[in-house]
């Protein structure tokens, strides 16, 4: 009977929070329903791969991504160092005398150089309906879902599909004349329209599932101290996150961070819907064949638990 009585005192607490996790001001998305943990990564459907191949031309590969090495610049507290603990590691062995040679890695997984952010990445803290406080992530997800110490238990970075699409640069250095950037630069809805029109790129030609990413140029201060600096590379506006939003992107990137002062990028786009962001990429090759549309291919690895993803972004055209 005590039992009883106490399910039935803990009822309405446990009805508050079920409503809190089925429906908030930003869950269950509205296309992939309330248990989704694959974000815009649902739009890359087979269609949508074969859709993206028409690009293909010379197949001539466009690396933009950043070398992962010793030398580029990590902020804050995280770490990328890379040992070889011995030389070689193991051997001779065997007849023939084979010799192996292993590495040891320590660092941050998805948030150093050219970083793909999952959805367990960015959250919000906020009041539920019951009253308590706590952090909300994709989805609805909360923090008494998601911790634990190994990893998350939910929005692991395994959850995202292999991101094959249409791919389309935005090369804002280029149209404003500025390459790179001015420092602080936000980046207006004009600016990416006049853009777009300067490269003959139509608006109605994104489609859903597309990746779109910006230019600035900063990849130019890739070794320079402050090319992390929040406060001097360029952003994107508000209206420009509206726009994409509109545009339905499986994934955006840029050569910086797209978010300025306020964290538009990773609140509007990722938070609340599931689109994903690669930050601190490098379109040297790609500008300097003026290449703006192309067969995109990102494959975070697939880390049970990780918030994010190393990787090796790729166009292809």
């Amino acid at each position: 009977m005590k039992k009883l009585t106490m399910l039935l005192l803990l009822f309405p607490v446990i009805t508050l929070w079920a409503q809190s996790r089925t429906q908030g001001p930003w869950w269950p998305h509205p296309l992939w329903g309330a248990e989704d943990q694959a974000g815009a990564s649902n739009w890359i459907t087979p269609e949508k791969i074969v859709q993206a191949s028409r690009w293909v031309q010379a197949g001539k590969v466009y690396e933009l991504g950043h070398v992962y090495e010793r030398e580029m610049f990590v902020p804050d507290n995280r770490t990328f160092q890379l040992f070889i603990p011995s030389f070689p590691t193991y051997g001779p062995q065997g007849e023939n005398k084979i010799v192996f040679n292993d590495e040891l890695l320590v660092a941050q997984i998805g948030q150093v150089g050219t970083q793909f952010d999952g959805l367990g990445h960015p959250g919000q803290q906020m009041e539920m309906e019951d009253g308590t406080t706590t952090e909300v992530f994709y989805n609805g997800y909360t923090t008494a879902e998601m911790k634990n110490p190994f990893g998350l238990q939910k929005l692991g970075i395994e959850h995202v599909k292999p991101l094959i699409t249409t791919g389309i640069l935005i090369d804002l250095a280029a149209s404003l004349g500025k390459d790179p950037l001015e420092e602080g630069y936000e980046v207006s809805l004009r600016d990416v329209k006049e853009a777009l029109a300067k490269q003959g790129i139509e608006e109605t030609e994104i489609r859903p599932g597309d990746a779109i990413l910006f230019n600035f140029g900063w990849w130019r201060n890739w070794y320079k101290d402050f090319v992390m600096d929040g406060t001097r590379h360029p952003s994107i506006s508000l209206e420009v996150v509206q726009w994409l939003l509109e545009k339905q992107p499986s994934m955006v990137g840029s050569d910086a961070i797209l978010d300025g002062k306020v964290f538009h990028v990773h609140v509007e786009l990722t938070m609340k819907n599931g689109i994903f962001n690669l930050e601190w990429m490098n379109f040297e090759s790609l500008t300097a064949d003026k290449v703006y549309q192309f067969m995109f291919i990102f494959t975070p690895l697939r880390i049970k638990g990780a918030t994010g993803s190393p990787g090796r972004p790729l166009a292809i055209r």
